[in-house]
């Protein structure tokens, strides 16, 4: 991840962002699971793009649930939560 311009938290070693002009993009990676968030859906669909290029991967769709949470969204409201 590095290698393409990401930066590691150095608190979580799971944790990668990556920030543009205007947006960013996070990765959070578990074991053979990579969960891509971020502010700007083209820079997302790129980077998936670019990743698919180096390694097999299967996209699944938007998250409902990671790691036992459940994510909720509530798109009229703009709003994103997760439970445990």
């Amino acid at each position: 991840m590095v290698s393409s311009g990401f930066t590691n938290l150095e608190v979580d070693y799971c944790y990668y962002f990556k920030w543009f002009e205007n947006s960013y993009i996070m990765l959070l990676l578990f074991i053979d699971d990579i969960l891509v968030a971020g502010s700007s859906m083209k820079e997302i669909v790129n980077h998936k793009a670019s990743l698919a290029k180096k390694i097999s991967m299967k996209d699944l769709g938007l998250t409902r649930k990671i790691l036992g949470m459940r994510i909720n969204r509530e798109r009229k409201e703009a709003v994103e939560s997760i439970t445990g």
